[in-house]
């Protein structure tokens, strides 16, 4: 399957202007944060988690549940639209990768068949560094 090209696509220099060097390595160099220490893990506030790249919006906290996992976990994207996914065979395994399908920044990894009380029986297994929370007003 083809992806297609990302509506927003800047250089490397570019990105690196917008953003901080460790949120360069994760949403650009397809890095992952150490568990547990992502702002964005336990919390419960109500809003749109946006892609910290572009500003897309990506999931809703109606659809994040509590994984313990060490990262923010969600059962469904926001629109089926929002991201994309894409084979990951990097470390030795088979993983799904989770994309900003506006921008193509590296979010996380999605995986299916854990058995969480989900309605999708799958977890968006996302870097809180990918993320920015919007609260409800």
């Amino acid at each position: 399957m083809t992806i297609p090209a990302p509506k927003l696509q800047l250089t490397d220099d570019e990105w690196r202007q917008k953003l901080t060097p460790e949120e360069f390595h994760v949403l650009r160099e397809a890095g992952t944060e150490r568990p547990f220490t992502g702002e964005y893990t336990d919390t419960k506030t109500e809003g749109i988690y946006e892609c910290r790249a572009c500003g897309a919006e990506l999931f809703r906290s109606t659809e994040k549940f509590e994984s313990h996992c060490g990262w923010p976990s969600f059962f469904d994207p926001a629109d089926s639209d929002a991201v994309i996914l894409r084979a990951d065979d990097s470390l030795g395994m088979h993983r799904v990768e989770v994309l900003c399908a506006n921008c193509h920044s590296h979010l996380g990894h999605v995986f299916e068949g854990e058995g969480y009380p989900t309605p999708t029986d799958q977890r968006y297994c996302i870097n809180s560094i990918s993320l920015r929370l919007k609260p409800n007003s």
